[in-house]
């Protein structure tokens, strides 16, 4: 077994290592990619082939944790889910809590040790979400309440403060784990391809909502996002540009009769009329009309 040092080095050169390959947390990782990790120039596996928890046999506690794909209508084995609190619960593996997995995934939160959340977004592709924390246990519902950080570090003083803390970190929480997976979905179902301009630089694509949606994260998730650039991500949340339910492109009227630069004319006034230039392949993953419908009324009213 190795000792805490050797466990923190390994942790923290797995972390370092996905942020450099997701450029930063952004993209996405197939199997094979992830893989590919090594430590100290040997191959170090960081997740089982068939398995939601892995614990290497070297390390006291789990290192990774890893949530299947689903597509819509799907059910995952487990059901990992936000709680009524804003935090999101990780299932133990099956019910017996003696299990060596969830002993596993025990030490870890006892330990205060930071983990890798391998999210499925696609067929063997997954988003890593790093680092997380198990701070605590509910023996009741079988499962575990997963933070991204600060909340480990909170101490329990029932002050109003600690209140206020504890609600801003789940929100925090809520917003690093959900948008992540949400953008991996949507690029993945556009082909990283902003759907008004066809740009493919991932660094400046968002995944845009078409209406506020904090809370879920299944397959269905991706028909309430449009893959957009920077800029017609903002134009679009500014009511500048709006979509249709027939997918069709405007631009607000007041913009089309103003006179400005190149960018002003051609990277939004000539797109009045045209439809999206890219839409999901698969059906389930094209933006739900209904939502389009919602956003583009409140469009019209700007």
């Amino acid at each position: 077994m190795w000792s805490a040092a050797e466990d923190m080095a390994l942790r923290q050169a797995a972390i370092d290592w996905l942020r450099l390959r997701t450029n930063d947390g952004i993209d996405p990782l197939t199997s094979e990619e992830i893989s590919e990790f090594t430590f100290h120039g040997e191959p170090f596996r960081l997740v089982a082939p068939q398995q939601g928890i892995w614990k290497p046999a070297v390390l006291p506690a789990a290192l990774t944790i890893r949530t299947a794909y689903r597509t819509e209508g799907d059910t995952r084995p487990y059901d990992d889910e936000v709680g009524v609190d804003g935090l999101f619960r990780y299932k133990w593996r099956g019910d017996d809590p003696d299990h060596s997995d969830n002993r596993a995934l025990r030490g870890a939160q006892l330990s205060g040790l930071p983990l890798i959340w391998l999210w499925g977004v696609g067929k063997a592709l997954y988003k890593p979400i790093f680092p997380i924390y198990l701070i605590a246990e509910e023996p009741a519902q079988q499962q575990f309440v997963v933070a991204t950080d600060g909340l480990q570090h909170l101490p329990a003083t029932g002050s109003g403060l600690e209140e206020v803390m504890r609600r801003y970190v789940a929100r925090e929480t809520l917003q690093r784990l959900h948008q992540p997976v949400f953008r991996a979905m949507v690029m993945r179902a556009y082909g990283t391809r902003c759907c008004v301009c066809e740009l493919r630089h991932s660094v400046l694509l968002d995944a845009a909502h078409i209406v506020e949606d904090r809370h879920e994260l299944g397959s269905a998730a991706v028909r309430n996002g449009l893959s957009l650039c920077k800029i017609h991500h903002a134009a679009y949340d500014a009511g500048i540009l709006g979509v249709t339910p027939e997918t069709r492109v405007e631009i607000r009227s007041d913009i089309l009769t103003e006179i400005d630069g190149p960018l002003l004319e051609h990277g939004l006034k000539a797109l009045h009329g045209q439809r999206l230039r890219v839409l999901p392949r698969a059906q389930r993953d094209r933006p739900d009309p209904k939502l389009l419908e919602i956003h583009y009324e409140r469009f019209l009213a700007s």
